[in-house]
């Protein structure tokens, strides 16, 4: 089909600061603040990309390695709740150690260079048990999330104990601290009251004093040292969004609190989460439910909800498409968002109460909160991950660019039907000149199909830009035009710009061609391309690795072209370096690792990385393209198998040997079964769940290490139950549950390391 969009007469976006509201200089005078269209840096754009993680969903000795990974996926804020039930289970006795030191945890993040946006509640929700608040307040004389002075002076507690853990740590100090978030959803959602027998289907309030109480929370802050750059507040569902709280959007495309309460829908409703909408002209009306209480074009559009994942309720369960990820981010910002927050970015794991109260709402496992995140709860490398860090490299290298530029729509683009499988979904982020061109070919709980020779023209001032596009079903793509490139311009691209680097002495220049898209490059005339006098090049097909120079006049530069499959497994290392890898990289002050479950690795580097050759560690001929150095990495093989006895229909016990933790980052427990639910323990404790999916279960034992050297592990299956029922007819109190049959089978129990080696 034929698409087109005039950007002759565009009006120029006015630009200006929010105030002393959004602005902070710390010790060495470096600035953050908020323009009314996106975050600065020293007053230059600096692209916000949020990853949440919440630190006491994990053990400490863990903390580190995720945060690397996601400093390696290209998140550079990390976002955290600090759940008060956590903190304060019991009344007045705070506990910030083990997995609840927050203190630490910021010093690690600001070790690795990375900002923190805190969420201090008092609500929360994230699935947690009463939505954060601890079971005793609910004693009280007073009613949670409200203006009571009784409820008010416990709140006041909470921030000054956490003040006490940030002293020193906010950017005002040096810190990495730049933001923090006032409750959550107030006046928007709540979650269920987990102390009542769940039939009654009890929920905490929401809350209903508006602003006065977000304003309220915000100087409670300040007073206990919670003294961030910004204030956040939640804005979806008509959340109170005061001038001086930045407002934070988000979105879900698989929503298991649909389900919750029966009966709910037959199916999941294909949603408009795939729809581009202008997120920022006032006056404009979207079709989701982005509808702030102030003029969008008054504040930025930015993000910290979108889902990086989802967890499986109950009575739903659903394998999560990774793809759906970046294909959420792409939406955002093609629709005005300059301010990317996934939840979750990286999963996490429940801890149980003192007196085994589990910290969780009754429709989730009660252990597992792996949320099926870009980065798994013990470290797993997801689709969505490797998908996720070209584009944010891009955002990275470019963001500035893209902050600046406008959302313009083509006519009935945000009101296309989630189903309607004909119709293009395209978008633009533009000044009237240079911009970059938006695809979308991804909807949830729909298929669409290829789209082939799909034609879009855009009218500029002095010119119309024509492209003929192919785009794979569940692919997106973000296409530059009047990109320039040190002083080259390029016209317009089929490809997908990720970074620009020098490494090597060289600028290079590397692009991601998403899949079945054909290659093209179309440059300003005068230029040569690989030493001959044309403007146009094309990419060849199937592409896995491609390079050519552009040379104009003294200048010259290459241009790196990866696939698909070999751009989801580009790392940016410092110095600009770039390696291509399957398994996980991390960079920290100690060089550089290889993280991986294979006992043989391929790495490529560019330019060639030098590394030194040892028996793990062997230079081979290039095995990608012949301007990529290669190298075999292998690791020496540990086999180990678990000891597997059945001890009832659906029980079982897991042997470990005590030799398969030697020499490893961890040992990955992988529960192939069909059932309804899967349960994990150890000493008689509840260590881990899973409500399946048609998944593999997997389990870090590397946290249960010493208790499995002395003890096996119990797994318990739920079978899926045909023509259950209770019987209730007998005499006295006898009940009695009863089905037609009972399926569950455990078909394979595998231990697979996880193996890591310094590689440079």
């Amino acid at each position: 089909m034929r698409y087109s969009l005039d950007l002759r007469h565009l009006k120029e976006k006015e630009i200006y600061p929010l105030g002393e509201d959004f602005r902070q200089k710390n010790r060495n005078e470096e600035e953050i603040s908020f323009t009314n269209f996106y975050m600065q840096k020293n007053g230059e754009p600096l692209f916000g990309i949020s990853g949440e993680f919440h630190f006491s969903r994990m053990v400490p000795e863990r903390w580190e390695d995720a945060l690397l990974k996601m400093k390696m996926g290209g998140i550079n804020i990390v976002a955290t709740y600090v759940l008060w039930i956590h903190h304060e289970e019991q009344e007045g006795v705070f506990r910030f150690e083990g997995r609840y030191d927050l203190r630490r945890f910021l010093r690690l993040c600001q070790k690795h260079g990375l900002y923190v946006i805190l969420r201090v509640g008092p609500f929360c929700h994230g699935e947690v048990r009463n939505g954060g608040i601890p079971d005793w307040m609910y004693g009280k004389p007073f009613e949670v999330r409200s203006l009571d002075e009784g409820f008010l002076s416990h709140v006041r507690r909470l921030y000054s104990r956490i003040g006490q853990q940030a002293e020193g740590l906010f950017w005002k100090d040096g810190g990495p601290v730049i933001g923090v978030q006032l409750d959550n959803e107030y006046m928007a959602s709540s979650a269920p009251w987990e102390m009542t027998a769940g039939t009654s289907n009890e929920w905490i309030p929401g809350g209903s004093d508006g602003e006065g109480y977000i304003l309220r929370l915000r100087a409670l802050a300040a007073e206990c040292g919670l003294l961030p750059a910004f204030y956040t507040g939640t804005a979806w569902g008509g959340a109170p969004a005061p001038e001086s709280i930045l407002p934070l959007w988000g979105g879900y495309a698989f929503q298991p609190w649909l389900f919750y309460a029966p009966p709910g829908p037959e199916e999941h409703p294909a949603t408009n989460g795939y729809v581009y909408q202008d997120y920022h002209h006032n006056g404009v009306a979207c079709t989701d439910d982005f509808s702030p209480s102030y003029p969008p074009e008054s504040r930025p559009y930015a993000c910290c909800e979108m889902g990086g994942g989802m967890t499986c309720g109950y009575r739903y369960r659903f394998r999560l498409p990774f793809k759906s990820v970046d294909a959420m981010a792409n939406i955002r910002l093609g629709s005005g968002c300059n301010f990317l927050g996934y939840y979750m970015f990286q999963g996490g794991s429940n801890p149980v109460g003192l007196h085994g109260t589990f910290m969780n709402e009754g429709q989730v496992p009660k252990i597992s909160y792996d949320y099926q995140a870009a980065l798994g709860e013990f470290g797993q490398l997801r689709e969505s991950y490797q998908r996720l860090k070209s584009l944010h490299y891009f955002l990275r290298a470019f963001g500035d660019r893209l902050c600046r530029l406008q959302t313009v729509l083509p006519e009935g683009a945000s009101k296309i039907d989630p189903k309607d499988s004909k119709t293009l979904r395209w978008a633009v982020r533009t000044d009237g000149r240079r911009g970059f061109l938006f695809l979308n070919n991804f909807q949830d709980h729909f298929e669409l199909p290829d789209r082939r020779e799909e034609e879009i023209s855009l009218q500029l001032a002095e010119e119309t830009l024509h492209w003929q596009l192919n785009l794979a079903a569940e692919e997106n793509a973000i296409l530059p035009f009047h990109f320039d490139m040190d002083g080259i311009e390029l016209v317009k691209a089929s490809a997908q710009p990720v970074t620009r680097t020098n490494a090597g002495g060289e600028t290079t220049y590397v692009f991601l061609l998403p899949e079945r898209m054909q290659g093209e490059f179309d440059f300003e005339n005068g230029v040569r391309i690989n030493g001959e006098d044309t403007s146009r090049y094309l990419c060849g097909q199937p592409l896995q690795a491609e390079r050519f120079t552009v040379e104009k006049g003294e200048k010259r530069l290459q241009v790196l072209v990866l696939g698909r499959a070999p751009a989801n497994n580009l790392y940016l290392l410092s110095g600009g370096r770039l390696a291509l890898s399957s398994a996980a990289l991390l960079e920290d002050e100690n060089g550089l690792w290889l993280q991986s479950g294979e006992t043989e690795n391929l790495v490529h580097f560019y330019p060639a990385a030098g590394l030194t050759e040892t028996k793990q560690i062997r230079h081979t001929a290039p095995m990608l393209a012949k301007f990529f150095e290669s190298y075999q990495i292998s690791i020496p093989p540990r086999k180990f198998s678990a000891a597997l006895s059945q001890t009832a229909p659906f029980r079982y016990t897991v042997s470990v040997p005590e030799a398969v933790f030697e020499g490893v980052r961890d040992v990955r427990l992988q529960i192939s079964y069909t059932g309804d639910t899967g349960s994990a323990f150890l000493g008689g404790r509840l260590v881990h769940d899973n409500f399946y999916n048609g998944g593999i279960w997997e389990i870090g034992l590397m946290d249960f290490r010493e208790q499995l050297e002395r003890e096996p592990l119990i797994l318990c299956l739920s079978p899926l139950k045909k023509g259950a029922q209770v019987r209730v007819e007998a005499a006295m109190a006898a009940r009695l549950e009863e089905a037609q049959s009972y399926e569950a089978k455990l078909q394979e129990v595998k231990l697979q390391p996880v193996y890591e080696i310094k590689i440079g």
